[in-house]
């Protein structure tokens, strides 16, 4: 099935032209937890609001495996198409249209890094990443060095429960979100479209055994467990950076 056929659960209509880049998408883990908005305010770009959801901010340590990650018209190459990644979002909008914001991206691939950096300007990192399914259990481990080192281990799988996000729910506000926000090498924000079909959640156990990420990008967790959802697989496509009030 091509994911573009599919866009009746969209926010608003696909960009126009063509995408420029894929990815899948394998064994995430959606680990959230509430925080201050106004902890975030100073952390986020003032073009960007913070999302909240009825009143609450909140914050998303995700880990996945990135595949097929390619170029529109070129084949996956096994040395950069393949590698983990672990992210640390929020959420937030601009004209009316929700995105992410990324405080950090890890990813276990120096090229991949480097050429995120240089197209994109997205905080990303190299760091030493491994992630492995061991008797249906997704075992993974980021491990950054440099001036903000971070670290995360955990273990986790889903309930095999799987069922789309519904609209106005916080499962569908953490996760239904079709493009992403930063600032480029200029410092002016852009906004940067997506798409892939809904989400196929399930309710997810994990056992974090260290989680530095948050601490690195400046953001204190509440002494709490974190609401989790997990996601076996999903496809997505992407299109280019438009700078907003151009």
């Amino acid at each position: 099935m091509n994911i573009l056929d599919e866009t009746a659960h969209r926010p608003w209509p696909l960009p126009p032209g063509p995408w420029l880049m894929r990815q899948t998408w394998k064994d995430l883990l959606f680990a959230h937890w509430p925080v201050d908005r106004a902890a975030l305010r100073p952390l986020v770009p003032a073009p960007f609001q913070i999302d909240l959801f009825d009143g609450q901010a909140w914050v998303g340590v995700v880990p996945f495996s990135m595949t097929d990650v390619a170029p529109r018209l070129v084949p996956p190459l096994p040395w950069v198409s393949a590698f983990p990644e672990l992210n640390v979002r929020t959420y937030v909008t601009v004209d009316d249209k929700p995105g992410v914001y990324f405080f950090s991206l890890d990813a276990g691939n120096a090229v991949a890094v480097g050429a995120a950096r240089t197209l994109l300007n997205l905080p990303y990192h190299s760091a030493h990443m491994s992630s492995e399914i061991r008797d249906g259990e997704v075992h993974y481990r980021c491990r950054r060095g440099g001036a903000r080192p971070a670290e995360f281990e955990a273990v986790y799988h889903g309930m095999e429960d799987r069922y789309p996000p519904m609209p106005r729910t916080l499962e569908h506000f953490l996760t239904e979100r079709y493009c992403l926000y930063a600032l480029n090498h200029r410092s002016i924000a852009y906004r940067l479209e997506i798409h892939h079909l809904p989400w196929a959640l399930e309710s997810a156990q994990a056992t974090i055994v260290k989680n530095t990420m948050t601490d690195a990008a400046g953001i204190r967790l509440p002494p709490m467990a974190p609401m989790l959802h997990f996601s076996k697989c999903q496809e997505m496509v992407c299109w280019g950076p438009e700078v907003l009030g151009a």
